[in-house]
């Protein structure tokens, strides 16, 4: 199993995150949204003696090695840059503040999901990715340990691969194609058996970010695809990416969804469903 894919400067360091109709700009800071509390940055280290250069001067993974990199608490990519060999890790509640870290210099590079990573260089020209994967994982849904639902989740989501949903939705996300709808509700669906609630990190395009006060994107679609088989309302609530899991072991949320990616230390807490979208993590670097 799995794992689970783009304004202090005016104008210069918007980092809007318009693919996925966002309206909340990247660089407006969230309660500790600067490089987060349990850095593993080493005593007395600085991101900002990341290089400033411009010009890009990171080609390869192996060029990461000794560098400053900036990545999301919690996330496989934070777990992978704690091994590059002399690498300074910054991490950053959202890839917002990470990527903006990245522009200020503060940082050498960010590790991110490949299609969030897109988004971000749509909108940020003085930014690229390089051309070699940093590593590929999978996606699934994380549940409590020992929960009924798992088997539930996991027969919805073999139907919805099987009904041609997914792909609808990854059309629409994804895929480009033109007038793809992703996933409606059909009319006069009803919710006998209550609500599901979903805990997710809204700001990891396309996958789950604002659209206005909505939380849209492929988990978002995904889920209520689900929930929509199983008869249970869907309801969403956002929160730093490492509260997660928490969420789900203390019972606030009854199963997470965020691009999540199946880990050791992850298994440990939660079990995972069946793997329903395959990712990449990329690295994003200063042209």
């Amino acid at each position: 199993m799995k794992k689970l894919i783009s304004a202090a400067l005016a104008g210069v360091l918007a980092l809007s995150l318009a693919a996925c109709g966002s309206t909340t700009p990247a660089s407006e800071p969230a309660s500790g949204s600067t490089a987060a509390s349990g850095s593993s940055a080493a005593s007395g280290s600085s991101a900002a003696s990341a290089s400033t250069e411009s010009k890009q001067y990171i080609f390869s993974v192996d060029d990461l090695n000794g560098k400053s990199i900036g990545v999301q608490l919690g996330t496989t990519g934070d777990i992978y840059a704690q091994d590059i060999p002399d690498a300074t890790v910054e991490q950053f509640n959202k890839f917002n503040d990470a990527v903006l870290a990245l522009k200020q210099g503060k940082v050498d590079a960010v590790i991110i999901d490949n299609e969030p990573g897109k988004v971000f260089v749509e909108q940020n020209p003085d930014i690229t990715m390089l051309d070699e994967d940093f590593a590929v994982e999978d996606y699934a849904i994380a549940l409590n340990k020992g929960s009924e639902m798992t088997e539930q989740i996991n027969e919805a989501i073999a139907a919805i691969k099987e009904n041609g949903t997914l792909d609808a939705i990854l059309d629409k996300y994804i895929n480009g194609v033109e007038g793809a709808e992703g996933y409606v509700t059909p009319e006069g669906t009803e919710y006998p058996n209550g609500t599901l609630t979903m805990a997710t990190n809204a700001y990891f395009p396309p996958y789950e970010c604002y659209e206005g006060d909505e939380i849209v994107g492929i988990d978002a679609e995904f889920a209520k695809a689900i929930c929509d088989y199983l008869g249970y309302e869907l309801v969403i609530e956002d929160m730093a990416f490492d509260s997660i899991i928490p969420a789900i072991t203390s019972g606030k949320a009854d199963f997470g969804a965020a691009g999540m990616t199946v880990t050791e230390d992850r298994l440990v807490n939660v079990d995972f469903t069946d793997s329903y979208c395959t990712g990449i993590q990329s690295v994003l670097v200063l042209k």
